[in-house]
């Protein structure tokens, strides 16, 4: 076959295993507040790299070249953060085998990353490159807040905290008007 065939589905699922059990790509199952909800378990999942410093040396891709282009460095900087917020909730007292999913909805409303325990108590947490992104992550974390507390079927608790982790920031902090966290990620290891 020549280089413009089309790999079929067998194969690419067989790809994508294989990576999975070598620990190249962790698959982020999708969460939906009602336990029993249909959408936890015919989500698609999204998968992310391991290690993303693999993606980079895999493209030549130089600090340089990482900075001009914004949108491949924060799709590598969201996969770092998913990876590593992924082991330190592990950690979690009540952590389930996998506490890390993330959230979409018909409506076009994402939220990166959710954190959520065995009893029913939950995180969100949006990851964004700098600090002049944190106000959107904040109004989207806000928002799926909102939709969970509407939901009468949801049955969960407010989330015990909501965050936006930037990749560079000058110190941690609270917002005061919504309580929203932003956390420059050298902060969570601290």
């Amino acid at each position: 076959e020549g280089s413009d065939s089309v790999p079929t589905a067998e194969t690419v699922s067989s790809y994508l295993s294989g990576f999975a059990l070598n620990y190249f790509i962790d698959e982020l199952p999708g969460w939906d507040a009602p336990v029993r909800s249909r959408s936890r378990v015919r989500t698609k999942p999204r998968r992310y790299l391991d290690d993303p410093s693999m993606a980079a040396s895999l493209l030549a891709a130089s600090p340089e070249r990482l900075l001009q282009d914004g949108q491949l460095f924060g799709a590598l900087f969201e996969s770092l953060c998913v990876h590593d917020i992924g082991v330190y909730a592990s950690l979690l007292p009540d952590a389930q085998s996998q506490p890390v999913r993330y959230y979409a909805d018909a409506d076009g409303l994402e939220v990166d990353i959710i954190i959520e325990l065995r009893d029913g108590r939950w995180a969100g947490l949006e990851v964004k490159l700098g600090e002049s992104k944190a106000e959107q992550g904040a109004i989207n974390l806000l928002r799926l807040r909102d939709n969970v507390r509407a939901n009468p079927a949801a049955r969960n608790p407010d989330p015990v905290f909501l965050a936006v982790v930037v990749g560079k920031g000058t110190f941690a902090r609270r917002r005061k008007r919504d309580g929203v966290y932003v956390l420059p990620i050298d902060t969570l290891t601290a």
